[in-house]
């Protein structure tokens, strides 16, 4: 299966393999020159972290919004900080009437220590959004039968965890990431969550992901926007790798220049 030549998700275009996060950045100014610099054109948002009734969470949300129109990008509402189907359905449609979108990046949390997704409520909260015309985005481990039930649900775009939520310990499963994305070759996968540096994001994109979606590993670095930039460039070259076709490897020695016939060689006797 070889990557297409863009992003599709649920049949929308979209013009770079990177999405990204606002939270966590030092002030809102560095949050938006971090998301230009990134080149990202999908930006999530949690509903969960701001009050609606608080002019200050209205005022946040209409930042990012203006941020997202300045990239000629989209917003992808989330339901982070969700723990049952109820509450992430709730939040869900609450995002739709705010923001306008079907568009919604589904979580729903099973575990307080490691941030792992409750599969059971999850596959739940999935069904009702999709029966009800959402375009879910699901966020969940990198279980293949998990990931497999999502998608015979109907969910076009899968997005199994690198490493659990801000840890930044990267791949911690290639071979269950591998697996995945060799037995969904019509999905469309996104690496979500526990990437750290940018080789992690250029991995996954070198496995054939479709894309990466990232927010502490650049809201928390020394400098968001340089890290920004050098996530865009990491996703771009795993991608290139992937659809230049890497070498296989081998278990012996093979010298790039071979000595056969080569002028001014003298053998040794």
């Amino acid at each position: 299966m070889k990557l297409s030549q863009e992003l599709i998700i649920y049949g929308q275009p979209v013009q770079s393999r990177l999405l990204i996060g606002s939270a966590l950045y030092p002030s809102p100014e560095i949050m938006k020159q971090a998301i230009l610099a990134s080149e990202s054109k999908i930006v999530t948002l949690s509903l969960k972290r701001q009050n609606p009734a608080e002019q200050s969470g209205a005022k946040i949300w209409q930042y990012i919004q203006d941020i997202v129109k300045e990239s000629q990008g989209f917003l992808l509402p989330n339901t982070a900080g969700c723990k049952t189907a109820k509450e992430a359905v709730t939040l869900a449609k609450m995002s739709r009437e705010i923001f306008q979108t079907d568009w919604i990046k589904l979580e729903v949390i099973g575990d307080d220590y490691n941030l792992q997704p409750d599969p059971i409520e999850l596959l739940t909260a999935t069904e009702q959004l999709l029966n009800d015309g959402f375009k879910v985005l699901p966020y969940c481990t990198d279980d293949l039968v998990i990931c497999q039930r999502l998608y015979d649900l109907g969910c076009q775009v899968i997005m199994p965890w690198a490493s659990p939520i801000g840890t930044g310990k990267g791949l911690m499963n290639p071979y269950n990431l591998e697996t995945i994305r060799l037995r969904l070759p019509n999905a469309t996968l996104i690496l979500d969550a526990g990437i750290g540096k940018p080789s992690d994001a250029c991995l996954a994109m070198e496995m054939g992901y479709d894309g990466v979606l990232l927010n502490s590993a650049v809201a928390l670095a020394d400098n968001p926007v340089l890290m920004a930039k050098a996530f865009a460039q990491a996703v771009t070259a795993g991608e290139q790798g992937y659809i230049a076709g890497m070498m296989q490897q081998r278990q012996t020695a093979h010298p790039s220049t071979p000595t056969l016939e080569t002028p001014f060689w003298h053998q040794q006797g």
